[in-house]
C-alpha cells in the first residue's frame, strides 16, 4: 500500500522524528490531499502534530471552493488549518515577475509565517515522482549543471517531501481508493506555462515514442546526480577548510596558490561555494562570470578585479583571493 512505501521513504531518508510538528502545504488537489491523509494516518505511528497551510491565489474562480474543502477536510480530521488569501497576479504585476514565481514567493513566505506561528520544525510539501522528472527535464533544457539534475530535493533543511517517489497515477488511484474527492486545478492542462507543456505534451510523446519509464529513468538520474552533488559538497567544504585565510560576515579570503593547484571542476564549485558563503546566493553568476574568475586567478595579476554580479567583488592580492560583498565595497 502507498501508505507503507511513504513510511519506508521516511524512514529511509530520516524526514520525520519522534515529536516533529509538521506544516503540511495543502491546495486541494490530488497531491496535497494524498500527503495529508498518508501522515494523518501515520500520526500516531510516528507521533508527531501536524498543521496545515492552504495559499488561496485568488486567480481562478474555483478557488473559494478549493478553500473551503481543505477547510472543511481539516475540520473533520481535526487538523489545524491556516488560510491566506493573496492577489498573486497583482503582485506578479508590481513585482514585474511571472505568476508562477509570484505564487512561489507567497506560498513560501506563508510556510514560514506559520511555521514560525505554531513552532513547526518541518515543512511537508507534495511534490511526486512526475514534478521530479519535469523539473529534471526542465533543467537540462535550459542547459543545467549536474546540480540541476538532482531535480527536487527530498530533504532540504526543514523541507520534506515523503510522496515524492510516489508517481501521480499512484497517487490519484490512492484517492480514488480512500474516496477523497481532490480538487482539480483546470489550468495545469493549460499549455501557457514551461511545466504544463513539459507535462502535458513532452513527457507523454517521450512515454510514447521512446521509453514508456521515462518518469522513472528520470527519478534514478536525479537520485544519482544527488548523490554525485552530495560527494562533491564534502569535497568542496574540505578545500574551503583549507584554502581559507580569513572569513567574517563581509569577505573572504583564500589561499590563491593552493587554490591554483586545485582541479578545475572543483576550483569552479569552490568559487560558487565561496560566493554563497558571502552572498548567501549564487544568483546571477553564470557560466562566463566563473571562467572570467579563473582566468583572473591562474594569471594573477595584480590590482584586476571583477565585480559578477554587482553584488560581490572579487580580486587578487599578495597570493591571496578577495571575496567581498557589495555593502563593503570601496
Amino acid at each position: 500500500m502507498l501508505q507503507e512505501r511513504v513510511l519506508k521513504t521516511i524512514e529511509k531518508n530520516n524526514l520525520i522524528q519522534e515529536n516533529d510538528k509538521i506544516l503540511i502545504g495543502v491546495s486541494g488537489g490530488p497531491d496535497s490531499m494524498c500527503l495529508l491523509d498518508i501522515l494523518y494516518c501515520l500520526k500516531e505511528k510516528l507521533h508527531v502534530e501536524l498543521f496545515v497551510a492552504h495559499i488561496n491565489h485568488q486567480i481562478r474562480k474555483e478557488a473559494e471552493e478549493e478553500t473551503k474543502y481543505v477547510q472543511e477536510f481539516c475540520k473533520t480530521i481535526q487538523v489545524p488549518c491556516f488560510v491566506k488569501y493573496a492577489s498573486v497576479e497583482k503582485l506578479a504585476k508590481e513585482q514585474k515577475i511571472g505568476t508562477e514565481e509570484a505564487g512561489r514567493e507567497v506560498r513560501y513566505k506563508f510556510f514560514e509565517e506559520v511555521a514560525k506561528k505554531v513552532a513547526a520544525n518541518k515543512i511537508a510539501t507534495a511534490h511526486n515522482a512526475n514534478d521530479n522528472s519535469e523539473t529534471v527535464l526542465m533543467n537540462f533544457l535550459r542547459g543545467t549543471a549536474i546540480s540541476g539534475l538532482k531535480g527536487i530535493e527530498i530533504k532540504r533543511d526543514k523541507y520534506i517531501r515523503p510522496i515524492r517517489n510516489c508517481t501521480r497515477q499512484e497517487i490519484e488511484e490512492y484517492c480514488k481508493i480512500k474516496k477523497i474527492n481532490p480538487k482539480i486545478d483546470q489550468s495545469n492542462f493549460e499549455p501557457i506555462y514551461t511545466r504544463n507543456k513539459v507535462r502535458n505534451e513532452l513527457i507523454p510523446y517521450l512515454q510514447k515514442e521512446y521509453n514508456p519509464n521515462i518518469i522513472e529513468g528520470m527519478n534514478r538520474l536525479a537520485d544519482l546526480a544527488a548523490q554525485e552533488e552530495e560527494y562533491f559538497a564534502k569535497i568542496v567544504s574540505n578545500e574551503y577548510e583549507s584554502l581559507k585565510i580569513g572569513e567574517n560576515e563581509k569577505e573572504v579570503i583564500l589561499d590563491l596558490k593552493k587554490f591554483n593547484k586545485l582541479d578545475k571542476v572543483i576550483k569552479t564549485r569552490l568559487i560558487l561555494y565561496t560566493i554563497n558563503k558571502v552572498k548567501g546566493s549564487t544568483q546571477g553568476i553564470a557560466k562566463v562570470h566563473l571562467e572570467d574568475i579563473l582566468k583572473l586567478c591562474q594569471n594573477n595579476v595584480g590590482n584586476k578585479y571583477l565585480i559578477p554580479n554587482k553584488n560581490i567583488k572579487i580580486f587578487i592580492q599578495k597570493g591571496k583571493i578577495f571575496f567581498i560583498t557589495k555593502t563593503n565595497l570601496p
